[in-house]
């Protein structure tokens, strides 16, 4: 049985307009037992600027999983997914979807785009733990099955 210790460093990027949720997620990815790095972007230019290590973002480690919210000022959070989808120089990167509501899978499905996981936004800053721990899970499953 792998210990935690034995995970490899994971670069988290946070596409999240939202400084406050930011925050939270900075913290509560902390107390968490993944080994990580945690990046974040306020909108969909920069997420894909550092996707592509364009501009600023030159040198960032490429993110191994992206958490992405669909509410995005700028461009939109589904014309990011889109175009991560579409590219396959960075398509295989781990792409969960940010929604504020159960309806959000839905949403991007309607527009024949898939993320690779969906993670309702908690609303109370105590069910942040939960939902960093269904991120890490997510993680997990996604590393050892990464084809299912």
């Amino acid at each position: 049985m792998a210990t935690d210790s034995k995970l490899e460093t994971l670069d988290i990027l946070l596409v999240e307009p939202n400084p406050g949720d930011t925050r939270l997620f900075t913290e509560k990815l902390k107390e968490g037992k993944l080994a990580n790095t945690l990046h974040s972007v306020e909108d969909g230019d920069a997420a894909l600027d550092f996707v592509y290590q364009r501009g600023e973002y030159t040198d960032v480690p490429r993110p191994d999983l992206i958490l992405l919210e669909l509410q995005l000022p700028g461009k939109p959070g589904m014309e990011v997914l889109s175009e991560l989808n579409n590219d396959p120089k960075v398509s295989e990167i781990a792409v969960a979807a940010l929604t504020s509501s159960e309806l959000g899978e839905d949403l991007v499905r309607s527009h024949g785009l898939e993320a690779d996981h969906y993670l309702q936004k908690p609303v109370e800053p105590d069910e942040f733990v939960e939902f960093v721990r269904s991120i890490e899970d997510f993680w997990l499953a996604f590393v050892q099955n990464p084809h299912e």
